[in-house]
């Protein structure tokens, strides 16, 4: 079996094993995960049952454990074990023109209004001068779609310390505007894969479509670095399909994938939680109009707040209404 040691991590402690980081988190119930296990440029888990041994093993106080497979494995490995599925908005790279050919051609349009309303797109690297052009994106709006952003306001200093994370896989692309940096997106590479870490753009210049733009430059990008998939978070969240999030994605050439996520109870408490699905957290068993009303309420709340956290300025949802 391989050797665990046991560690810390932002003050908590964590296990070692197989070259990841095993941590354990929540509140009433304890979950072990692999830390940053999505961002990882590691093969997957060998024996996911010798790494259940080493946290039972471990101080690491823990009533599940989890982990998941990666692309391209989406068939179910291991079907004794109990398992959900991650849901992930995936394009394909390996052929640029196969990809662009296929989009709508609303979705087409907008990234060439972008070229012609003076949107240029190119990669660039984390500076002092990107970090502050980063940091005023952040800075513009404290609320973005319909909830309090938590990057509004930090200090230079911490906007690039977070933004140099896997500096050694990360490729940043920007969108500018007379030399003006107004949108960027971060890639992480693993493996074969790729991730967006970030795609994020000004409001106030929603209608020249620097997001499309971006896009449409990381999937090219992805291309010629001969990697296969593009993932952009997930396609669904929560039980809103019909969200405009969801939407963009696939108007952008993105469909949904499934990969199995497996659980292993550790204690009563673990298999208590997985015989009544709370593993997945209260929200998650709520009916979808409920989860429905509170979200539109938390995003009305802010709306309203908004101009009073921006000194009179409407809020970000209020201008992506309005454009």
């Amino acid at each position: 079996m391989p050797v665990a040691s046991t560690a810390r991590l932002g003050g908590s402690p964590a296990l070692e094993f197989e070259g990841r980081r095993i941590v354990s988190s929540g509140g009433w119930l304890r979950i072990a995960s692999i830390f940053d296990e999505v961002w990882l440029d590691v093969p997957a888990l060998s024996n996911p049952f010798a790494a259940v041994e080493a946290v039972q093993g471990s101080g690491l106080a823990a009533d599940l454990f989890t982990f998941a497979q990666a692309l391209p494995r989406t068939a179910v490995e291991y079907p004794d074990l109990h398992l959900d599925f991650d849901n992930l908005a995936v394009g394909p790279t390996a052929n640029f023109k196969a990809w662009w050919e296929a989009l709508p051609q609303e979705s087409r349009k907008n990234c060439r209004k972008a070229q012609k309303r003076g949107i240029t797109v190119r990669p660039f690297q984390l500076d002092a001068e990107t970090a502050a052009g980063i940091k005023a994106i952040y800075d513009e709006t404290p609320v973005r779609q319909g909830r309090r952003f938590p990057h509004y306001g930090k200090d230079l200093a911490t906007v690039r310390a977070e933004n140099a994370s896997y500096a050694e896989r990360a490729r940043f692309i920007g969108a500018f505007l007379e030399g003006r940096l107004i949108g960027f997106i971060k890639m992480v590479y693993c493996g074969r894969t790729a991730r967006i870490m970030q795609i994020i753009a000004r409001n106030d210049q929603y209608e020249k479509h620097p997001t499309n733009a971006l896009l449409a430059a990381a999937m090219e990008q992805c291309a010629k670095e001969a990697i296969d998939h593009l993932i952009y978070g997930q396609y669904v969240y929560g039980k809103k399909r019909n969200s405009s999030v969801t939407e963009f994605k696939r108007r952008n050439g993105f469909v949904e994938v499934l990969l199995p996520r497996y659980y292993i109870p550790l204690t009563p408490k673990g298999r208590l939680a997985l015989a009544t699905g709370l593993h997945r957290g209260v929200a998650a068993n709520l009916p979808e109009p409920v989860t429905k009303f509170l979200l539109d309420s938390r995003a009305f709340v802010y709306d309203k707040l908004g101009p009073k956290f921006q000194g009179g300025r409407p809020s970000s949802a209020t201008q992506r209404a309005a454009s």
